[in-house]
């Protein structure tokens, strides 16, 4: 997934303003001009980031952002707002479970260095949910051998943690040798 971010604003000149602002860096910008609107195209394509403004005709954004948050919970969510109030924060931190809040006017730095952060950990999550099903595949895996070759997974360990492996004779590694040749056709013996 490219760095896809969607910014929802009813105010044209912020969605132009913040497009702008980004212009450099390796983004893609897709603007929305209502929550509705958002949602509809938050069906078809997929986002790391959402920054949205507070205050909004029809949906608020701390709403918006509490839906993306229960729809998409993988997306990262920013909010923007003119008039910050401690009931619009604090609902958009609990329901919505923003990431960053910035007031307008916002400062451009502080918001390309949060918009990068927010994407290195989409990444990050991403990366950890991938390796999480790995495991988990992996545990599968090893439970399905263990039937079949009881006692496979029995490992032995030394006083650091490390894997004691036995001793295996000449005759016992020549019979790994030939077994692993005759399975694969790789010849290991270098004869």
């Amino acid at each position: 997934m490219n760095n896809t971010i969607l910014l929802v604003d009813d105010e044209d000149n912020v969605l132009t303003a913040i497009t702008r602002a980004l212009f450099d860096e390796p983004l893609e910008i897709v603007t929305s001009s209502s929550a509705e609107q958002a949602l509809e195209v938050m069906k078809g394509q997929s986002f790391k980031v959402v920054i949205s403004d507070e205050r909004m005709i029809g949906m608020q954004g701390s709403d918006f952002l509490a839906q993306v948050r229960s729809l998409y919970p993988e997306t990262i969510r920013i909010m923007l707002t003119g008039h910050a109030t401690l009931e619009a924060a604090m609902k958009a931190v609990n329901e919505g479970e923003i990431y960053r809040f910035f007031a307008k006017p916002w400062n451009d730095h502080d918001l390309k260095f949060a918009i990068r952060s927010a994407l290195e950990k989409f990444d990050l999550e991403a990366e950890n949910r991938r390796l999480l099903a790995t495991v988990k595949s992996q545990a599968v895996e090893l439970k399905s051998l263990e039937k079949f070759y009881p006692g496979i997974s029995d490992v032995e360990r030394d006083n650091c943690g490390s894997l004691v492996l036995q001793e295996l004779s000449d005759n016992e590694m020549q019979e790994l040798f030939s077994e692993c040749e005759q399975k694969y056709g790789v010849n290991l013996t270098g004869s």
